[in-house]
């Protein structure tokens, strides 16, 4: 049998012990193992950026308002579901393109400029713009922001915007119904107006027919004078001898006539003085108080409102107004006498058919503001009435006395002249409490 030879081992081959290729193939082992840990923690991180991209992409997908993520040179890298359905296209198609050609062409300088700015300065500016959209140019809110990278330069930018066009459309509406509400509220100060002129006709009629009945008959006692001077004034051109116009002139008693002419003729100024003034406050209670807000006194506003309620009243009440000065305040005229009237005709009704009837209204300057006090000794108002007294159709009254809206429109009146209207405390009958702004330079 014949036995080979054993190979022969590479030089150095000998040196190598058991020991030494146990190391080599540990190392091998280990090299191994850390290449796996490796490999583990390069997937873990994979996994974790894959999840990170998918939150963030539906984040950015989520953003209800523009969102477009841009180059240096301001084209488009990155838009949001949002952009896409405005502009009717595709992330795709819009990439690369220049954010300029996105907007309406009087547009495109102003972002251009936006852009450079923001690229130069590194930091935020904003702008109004409006995106082509197949409907129609879309308003856009817009803040242009830099992306700066890890050595703080410009790499980027990120414009973020609301779109504003229903916003607007919701301001017009919301004007409008403002403006139909103003119209309504108008109307109803008008209606109530006229329920109170309806309350004060027979009054109107009595205040007006005395001065004219006193006119009338003044007018009648004039053309009686000028009757009897016409007669002594011929027989003086007729060449009468002196006796003659002596006896005549104490026949006809042309000197009592005289002085009586002077009584009659300041009488029948007094009473139409008096007509044109019962016409002035009826125009200026039927002043439908639209326009710009102005500076007028509280006071004589407050006695024209008062006297007009009690001329309608059969049963007046002791009227006592109590103001040291005129209250100077600001708003218009008409609505603040219309809520005047609302609480002195309440009052009236509040004291009707009460012995010593009272009310009494004070006015006064206090802390910046004009206030009106209208007080009754009428029998008050419990607290379950007064936590309902300006609510719209509240009323104590019986059905078909009130419409329960006099105290509601009157509270905001007061609110939209930047006042208030309270009801604090009496210790006696009820105290309504209105407080305006002054005007300017009032005192």
């Amino acid at each position: 049998m014949t036995v080979s030879p054993e190979p022969a081992l590479p030089p150095g081959a000998a040196e190598f012990s058991d020991g030494a290729w146990n190391d080599v193939l540990s190392a091998v082992d280990r090299t191994y193992s850390e290449l796996v840990a490796h490999q583990e923690r390069l997937e873990r991180q994979n996994r974790e950026l894959e999840a990170l991209r998918q939150f963030l992409a539906s984040v950015f997908a989520s953003v209800s308002d523009v969102l477009v993520v841009l180059d240096r040179e301001g084209r488009v890298e990155e838009v949001n579901a949002s952009v896409t359905a405005m502009i009717g296209s595709t992330a795709v198609a819009l990439a690369r393109r220049p954010l300029a050609e996105l907007v309406r062409p009087e547009d495109r300088a102003p972002v251009q400029a936006l852009l450079a700015q923001v690229a130069r300065s590194r930091s935020p500016g904003k702008l109004d713009f409006a995106l082509l959209t197949p409907a129609e140019p879309a308003p856009v809110e817009a803040v242009l922001s830099p992306r700066l990278d890890d050595r703080g330069r410009v790499a980027g930018m990120v414009l973020t915007g609301r779109p504003v066009g229903e916003l607007r459309r919701a301001y017009a509406q919301l004007e409008q119904s403002h403006a139909e509400m103003k119209a309504a509220q108008a109307q109803l100060v008008r209606g109530e107006k006229l329920a109170s002129l309806g309350r004060l006709l027979a009054g109107v009629a009595h205040e007006l027919n005395n001065p004219i009945s006193f006119v009338y008959a003044n007018a009648h006692a004039l053309e009686r004078y000028a009757a009897k001077f016409e007669t002594y004034f011929q027989r003086v051109q007729a060449g009468a001898s002196r006796e003659e116009l002596v006896d005549l002139r104490e026949e006809l008693r042309l000197d009592r006539e005289l002085r009586n002419l002077r009584d009659a003729v300041h009488g029948a100024r007094e009473g139409a003085e008096r007509v044109r003034d019962i016409v002035e406050d009826l125009r200026r209670l039927s002043a439908d108080g639209t326009g710009e807000m102005v500076g007028f006194d509280l006071t004589e506003t407050a006695r024209i409102a008062a006297q007009w309620v009690l001329r309608g009243t059969a049963d007046r009440p002791d009227l006592r107004i109590e103001a040291p000065a005129p209250v100077m305040v600001r708003g218009r005229p008409g609505h603040i006498q219309q809520v005047v009237m609302n609480l002195v005709q309440n009052a009236v009704d509040a004291v009707a058919g009460r012995q010593g009837a009272l009310i009494r209204l004070t006015l006064m300057a206090e802390a910046g503001r004009g206030v009106l006090t209208v007080a009754d000794n009428g029998p008050g108002i419990d607290e379950a009435t007064a936590a309902m007294i300006f609510d719209p159709f509240f009323t104590t009254k019986p059905v078909g006395h009130g419409t329960g809206l006099g105290l509601s429109i009157s509270l905001k009146i007061a609110e939209e002249h930047g006042g208030r209207l309270t009801l604090p405390p009496a210790a006696e009958g009820a105290s309504f409490r209105l407080d305006l702004p002054l005007a300017e330079g009032a005192a």
